[in-house]
């Protein structure tokens, strides 16, 4: 084996047992573990539903592609009243919606859509378990890895530790406003060994793989200057993710929320993670939360984390994530007001675009068993042809998308898109999602903040050109000239919330 090949693969073997031992979750199957599409037969016949409408297909080739034809795109013209109670008050005051249309909304999103969270859903304790000094942007972070056990002493069978990685400035004297972002929980930028620590870390390697397999040792004496681990080079690798060197190069606070660690993305998985632990190993109830709703309950208690934290202004802390977990992050705004900010990236159905738009994704795209585990299991009812109750569809879902969004009023909201032919999939419906944002502020100008100052009305919407920065009010909305990320948008949306907060990037 010549010393690339060897290099290569004893890497890959070690970076991939300190993979599974580090990172992995832990999210103990039960004794009533099952597929999917068990879970979701259940599921079906609790709501005595005997038949879906199966979801459009994306390929736009195929013979039932979604619909991408804006004449065919509104069959359901008329969504529900935002500022309308469900008995036909109008509400004119910023104390009706809280008082009262505002609950009704919660509700209806609640019992129908993403499910609720459990009265007695479990406590969380954080602790850390590692702590890097890390240079990212310039600048000198602390990166902490903290884990958040959760209480699991109902059903032992269970055990759910939620992953976090929290980057706050070394040295600071003031808090800083943070963002959680949804994705992996690792170290963005670890620090590397100093040449000594190199030398002694590849002699070791080199003699654990020497004992395993004596006849290495000859290939490690042919090859004197083969070296697992190289010395620091003067110019460090810069981080991978250049949202992370935006926030904080301005100054920011960064944790990455890694959302499996809370709950797995698909079916089977209902019966593990925190779903799972609060059911004791079983189906859910029809009104139970879905993925979604309990990967924004992670965020919330990760913000409970935050709050006692002396590095983080606590007051200005935001939740941001992409595709599914853009959804996510809106619901967990929409939910949590404690949350001051949200940047929502390309989050289409379940997310920002419409569910009474007929263009790209459809609310069938969620009831099969590819993805109904983010919902409610009521959410179901909304794509069947034949049930107890006769057949539903879009039309009769008692709220909307402009209604979840106008749930982050009055606070920081900003929605992202990017472009279909850079990989931003028609599929999200772009202009559906603006038609919501433009009905959304509403709520805004009730509550004395400002909207996209283009109107209200969803009807005539047209969205703006790409590159258009609707940046001068609490609600905001971008489409990036690149594909599925935000990271376009991410410089927009700092610069944005700085100006909002009246803060000068430190």
């Amino acid at each position: 084996m010549n010393a690339t090949l060897l290099r290569s693969s004893c890497a890959l073997a070690l970076l991939a047992a300190a993979a599974l031992a580090v990172a992995a979750p832990v999210l103990s199957q039960s004794s009533s573990a099952v597929t999917a599409e068990q879970d979701h037969q259940q599921m079906m016949d609790q709501l005595g539903i005997r038949k879906l409408r199966p979801g459009p297909s994306g390929n736009e080739k195929a013979p039932d592609h979604a619909n991408y034809d804006p004449a065919r795109a509104n069959p359901f013209p008329n969504w529900p009243e935002i500022l309308t109670t469900n008995n036909g008050r109008r509400v004119t005051s910023a104390d009706m919606w809280w008082k009262l249309r505002r609950p009704e909304i919660v509700e209806a999103f609640e019992r129908e859509v993403v499910g609720r969270v459990p009265a007695a859903a479990p406590k969380v304790s954080w602790s850390v378990t590692s702590t890097d000094n890390e240079l990212i942007a310039g600048k000198r972070m602390v990166a902490r890895q903290l884990v958040g056990h959760v209480d699991n002493a109902a059903w032992p069978a269970i055990e759910v530790d939620i992953r976090m990685t929290l980057l706050t400035p070394a040295g600071t004297t003031r808090p800083v406003p943070l963002l959680i972002m949804f994705g992996p929980a690792r170290y963005p930028a670890p620090s590397q060994p100093s040449a000594d620590e190199a030398v002694r870390i590849d002699a070791a390697m080199k003699a654990e793989l020497a004992a395993r397999d004596p006849s290495l040792a000859a290939a490690f004496k042919a090859h004197p200057g083969f070296e697992f681990v190289h010395p620091p080079s003067f110019f460090p690798a810069p981080p991978s993710d250049e949202r992370v060197s935006a926030l904080v190069a301005d100054g920011w606070g960064v944790a990455l929320l890694d959302p499996s660690s809370i709950q797995a993305d698909n079916g089977a998985g209902l019966r593990s993670g925190v779903i799972g632990l609060v059911n004791k190993g079983g189906p859910r109830k029809p009104d139970d939360w879905g993925a979604l709703r309990a990967w924004g309950w992670g965020a919330s208690r990760a913000l409970d984390y935050l709050e006692t934290d002396p590095a983080v202004d606590a007051r200005h802390v935001g939740i941001e994530g992409v595709s599914r977990y853009g959804k996510a992050a809106l619901i967990t705004m929409a939910f949590d007001q404690r949350f001051a900010m949200v940047l929502v990236g390309s989050s289409g159905e379940g997310g920002a675009k419409p569910h009474r738009r007929n263009f790209g994704e459809a609310v069938e795209s969620l009831t099969g068993t590819g993805e109904y585990h983010w919902m409610a299991g009521n959410f179901m009812k909304y794509g069947a042809s034949e049930a107890g109750f006769g057949s539903r569809n879009a039309g009769d879902l008692p709220v909307d998308s402009h209604e979840l969004i106008a749930l982050c009023a009055p606070r920081l909201t900003f929605i992202s898109y990017g472009l279909p032919e850079k990989g931003d999939a028609n599929w999200l419906d772009q202009q559906g999602s603006f038609m919501a944002t433009i009905a959304a502020g509403s709520v805004w100008k009730l509550l004395g903040a400002k909207d996209l100052g283009l109107g209200n009305d969803y009807r005539t919407a047209v969205m703006v050109p790409q590159g258009t920065a609707l940046l001068d009010g609490q609600l905001a909305w971008r489409q990036h000239d690149g594909g599925h990320t935000d990271t376009p948008n991410m410089a927009y949306f700092v610069a944005w919330a700085d100006r909002q907060m009246g803060r000068v990037a430190q």
